[in-house]
């Protein structure tokens, strides 16, 4: 007979999970493993809410496992070590992102590609080795295996850095693995949400001129004064985006909706590259002779392994990135899922769990 959530393990955790697809959070009781000779345990004092999170409670995509404690952009202070670990130790400021562990002996894994691993663990509603579910960050603690675990340096304030280990990491890998990383290129963002504004940060750090493409009007200021993005492209304008074609190096499109390509595609230059990070369910219509005939890709990405995570957090620390949030109160979370599906928030809503997530006696 399997054990509750609360049985599972032997330390007792606290959090708030959506029981069913109608993705309502509330109170939940559940239990942790004890820290492990390699573990890292940490008490979670920040969390993000990434509009994945909102898809999982909802099983927008036809993969959540209920119930689920959301939540894949925790940061917080370490509270216990195991006796084999050697990179932290009591006191760290540190993270998780979006997985928690992998077979670590795959090409993938050798490669410092733990995220493309096919037996990688999610952080939230997956099941680990021995069968337990996962559970994320909207919760008072955490443990897991030291490798997982991201090193927050002590100039970005962890509030501020938690998006980045969902959002930062999302938008930062692809600009390095396709190239699009060099002083003077020309980039789109498509969409200045969670992940598009990270993105503007980080392209203007490598150097590069930014262009915001977006349907919304009223983005455009917050692009360009507020973001410092170089140019703003109003997607619904023909004459805009006529004027913008062949323009382009690169286009991260963060969007997490379908719409057509083609649009994005006439704006890169010969060789150019679209990148989708935002992700859909449903299947796009690839358009084959705007890319044949300037010998252009369509790609796509998924956050990045544990090196290259760890890379972009030092990255933004030096150039001092972080991401712009509205910190809230964990009984505020249904509230706050509701605003991020109506594009209410700039640009990302933060828990803090530290001061409001209270144990029911």
């Amino acid at each position: 007979m399997a054990l509750s959530p609360e049985q599972e393990h032997p330390r007792k955790a606290f959090g708030w999970a959506a029981r069913d697809s109608s993705g309502v959070l509330s109170p939940f009781k559940f239990s942790r493993r004890e820290t492990g000779a390699n573990d890292v345990r940490f008490k979670v004092l920040y969390c993000g809410v990434c509009h994945s999170d909102i898809h999982m409670v909802k099983n927008d995509w036809g993969m959540s496992t209920y119930p689920i404690v959301p939540g894949h952009e925790l940061v917080g202070v370490v509270t216990e070590v195991g006796c084999k670990v050697k990179k932290f130790q009591v006191g760290d400021k540190v993270g998780v992102g979006c997985m928690v562990d992998s077979d670590r002996t795959c090409d993938n894994c050798v490669h410092d590609l733990e995220n493309y691993c096919p037996r990688m663990i999610q952080t939230y509603s997956s099941k680990n080795y021995d069968g337990t579910m996962t559970y994320g960050g909207y919760s008072n603690h955490m443990v897991t295996d030291e490798h997982f675990i991201v090193r927050i340096p002590d100039n970005l304030p962890l509030d501020n850095a938690a998006p980045l280990l969902c959002a930062g990491i999302t938008t930062y890998s692809p600009l390095r693995y396709y190239g699009l990383d060099k002083p003077g290129m020309h980039l789109g963002v498509s969409g200045l949400g969670g992940l598009g504004h990270v993105a503007v940060k980080f392209a203007k750090a490598l150097g590069l001129r930014v262009t915001v493409i977006s349907t919304s009007p009223n983005k455009k200021k917050a692009a360009i004064e507020h973001l410092g993005a170089d140019a703003f492209l109003l997607s619904t304008d023909q004459d805009q985006m006529q004027a913008a074609m062949s323009t382009m190096d690169g286009i991260l499109d963060t969007v997490p909706a379908v719409r057509p390509l083609e649009p994005l595609i006439n704006l890169l230059k010969t060789n150019g590259k679209v990148v989708r990070v935002g992700i859909v369910a449903q299947p796009l219509d690839l358009p084959v002779f705007p890319l044949l005939l300037g010998r252009k890709m369509v790609a796509g990405s998924a956050i990045g392994g544990m090196k290259e995570t760890q890379e972009m957090i030092d990255f933004a620390a030096e150039h001092n990135i972080t991401a712009d949030i509205v910190l809230i109160p964990i009984d505020y979370l249904n509230t706050a899922i509701e605003r991020v599906v109506k594009k209410d928030v700039q640009f990302r809503f933060v828990i803090d769990i530290e001061n409001t997530l209270k144990s029911e006696c």
